[in-house]
């Protein structure tokens, strides 16, 4: 989880709260969460999305020369916490 404690679903949910089609992907090490943002989205709108975003370890804006744009952000998943117990026969 980020620094500040925020989810990738949690971010994913607000996206779509402010109406943006919003979809999650999960991978290995982080979890991606994508929002479609629409033509003429209203500036207040635009700086809540950022504020949102902002939460996730990165973010950014794809923007296509057809003139789609996607919102994106990506949460790190913790590091799996590997079992160093001594197996059978292995001495402590």
């Amino acid at each position: 989880m980020p620094a500040s404690g925020v989810s990738a679903g949690a971010i994913a949910a607000q996206l779509s709260a402010l109406g943006l089609p919003t979809r999650v992907e999960e991978h290995a090490r982080q979890t991606a969460i994508e929002a479609e943002v629409p033509d003429g989205l209203p500036a207040e709108t635009w700086q809540r999305a950022l504020d949102v975003v902002a939460q996730a370890d990165r973010f950014g804006l794809l923007a296509t020369s057809l003139g789609d744009r996607t919102l994106w952000a990506a949460v790190r998943k913790p590091a799996p916490v590997l079992d160093r117990s001594p197996g059978p026969g292995q001495q402590r």
